[in-house]
């Protein structure tokens, strides 16, 4: 048996992500800040003749998450899979800094410091995969979020890092960048703008494949990849105009 922690597993994605690796026969860790929505996951995993652990954590507390992060991992004898889910974001069209700071203590200092523990233990172990949720928001700037999108870019800046690092110390180890479009989930819930919304299981399966399939990138869903390129090759002047 395989085991794989998910950082951020409480809802959305991240909770589909859990039920479609357990179902797929691995040791499941799960984490969030809300152990009593772990707990509620945990059962339904359980019941299903799968295998649970949980261990809440916040990833803004960067020395604490990490701490318990090892602990989990000591429970689980080792994971072989990790994934980096857990984000926030607000749409923050008048610049409001707390919301701003919030976001980059999550999605940046947050998941950076996951992302380089769970890099260490597979560094140790000398083979390994660490999966980043980023956003199809990270290719380029906005006015509506603009702390969420820089947020986003830095977390595949990070992951590509990380790859290059592990390239060149020859280590097996498998790093995936996994960009969303608009999905359905509890965080895009007020968000009035989406479009081709998949629901949080669609996204998990096609996540759970391109994880299996070890891919490096992949746009989630898949047609989200046309849209990357015409955000990248846009010129800012036609660009300004119409985000």
């Amino acid at each position: 048996m395989q085991n794989v922690i998910i950082v951020g597993a409480s809802t959305g994605i991240g909770r589909a992500l859990a039920l479609d690796f357990a179902r797929a026969g691995f040791a499941v860790g799960i984490t969030a800040r809300r152990e009593e929505l772990l707990q509620a996951l945990a059962l339904e995993i359980n019941t299903q003749g799968g295998k649970a652990y949980i261990q809440a954590m916040d990833i803004a507390q960067t020395y604490d998450a990490v701490r318990l992060l090892e602990e989990l991992l000591e429970r689980m004898n080792g994971a072989d899979i990790i994934v980096v889910n857990a984000a926030i974001g607000e749409n923050s069209q008048t610049l409001d800094w707390h919301k701003a700071e919030a976001t980059i203590a999550v999605n940046v200092t947050g998941f950076a410091a996951i992302a380089n523990a769970a890099m260490q233990h597979f560094l140790n172990r000398r083979k390994g995969h660490l999966v980043g949720i980023s956003s199809l928001a990270g290719e380029r700037g906005n006015r509506i979020a603009p702390a969420y999108a820089a947020s986003k870019a830095f977390v595949s800046n990070y992951l590509q890092g990380l790859r290059n690092y592990a390239v060149k110390n020859d280590a097996n180890i498998t790093v995936t960048d996994i960009k969303p479009g608009f999905v359905k989930t509890p965080m895009t819930a007020k968000n009035d703008r989406m479009f081709w919304a998949a629901s949080a299981e669609k996204a998990a399966r096609q996540i759970f494949m391109a994880i299996h399939h070890k891919r490096h990138h992949a746009y989630i869903t898949k047609r989200w990849r046309v849209v990357a390129f015409v955000l990248r090759s846009i010129p800012d002047w036609l660009y300004n105009r119409i985000v």
